[in-house]
């Protein structure tokens, strides 16, 4: 059985966007460092009848908002396996999708999906991510850096001609969250139980192609890289060819 529609309960790690009958796959959405879920809504008209997008809500952010931040990437993992192991049979159909830093919580959960609870997801699929062992340490000094911070992560909302100063001020309260949680992650040179595909942006200068070649160390079902026009966040560009590559996984 598939993931379960309904409302969204304060306080909760899972985010789903069909309020419909429980369909037979579910796509786990992870967003990248300052953002929520909710911008893959849109995908669940894309993705099928037989598919359920749910996206994973960190705090401090849209339907959260008003909860304090996650102080480790080890309690958002924690959290997400307790809502989603009692969400899904242990023999559902999960592809795990995570994008930038959430392509890294993505790594975390199917991970410890496979040691800790034996399933193994049908696909771990990274979008823009470098792989775990160069996460280490990566956020030092960034949380006080917002020049950094933003060409880091390639936040192009932050231009002055784009967002307004009390948008860009929140925006960056988030993105300082994100990199103070992403200091607490330790590396486990675990390979993960499901196939791990690694994509990338053609022009993406912040994770090049040799960046995703490191994540072949972690594919203990298998490994395929894809590159894509655009540059770090091309699955908000092109959202419509990154569901349809998705889709291999369900059709």
């Amino acid at each position: 059985m598939g993931s379960r529609g309904g409302g969204v309960v304060s306080g909760s790690w899972l985010l789903p966007f069909d309020a419909g009958p429980p369909r037979p796959v579910t796509l786990l959405c992870l967003a990248p460092a300052g953002a929520g879920c909710g911008q893959y809504r849109p995908w669940q008209a894309m993705a099928g009848p037989e598919v359920s997008v749910v996206g994973v809500q960190l705090p401090g952010r849209e339907t959260r908002w008003a909860e304090p931040p996650a102080t480790s990437v080890h309690e958002v993992v924690t959290g997400v396996l307790d809502e989603l192991t009692a969400l899904l049979k242990p023999d559902d159909p999960l592809i795990v999708f995570g994008q930038s830093f959430g392509g890294l919580l993505g790594y975390e959960i199917v991970r410890r999906l496979g040691e800790e609870h034996g399933r193994r997801p049908r696909a771990l699929v990274v979008a823009g991510c470098r792989p775990p062992h160069m996460w280490v340490g990566a956020g030092r000094g960034l949380a006080d850096d917002d020049a950094e911070l933003a060409r880091l992560l390639d936040v192009r909302a932050l231009d002055e001609n784009d967002i307004d100063e009390d948008s860009r001020e929140l925006l960056l309260d988030v993105l300082r969250q994100d990199a103070r949680l992403s200091l607490t992650y330790t590396h486990h040179a675990a390979a993960t139980p499901a196939t791990l595909e690694a994509w990338g942006g053609q022009a993406d200068e912040t994770v090049t192609s040799g960046h995703l070649d490191g994540w072949r160390a972690y594919a203990g079902g298998g490994f395929r890289k894809r590159m894509f026009p655009g540059g770090h966040y091309f699955c908000l560009e092109r959202a419509g060819d990154v569901v349809a590559a998705l889709r291999r996984h369900w059709s």
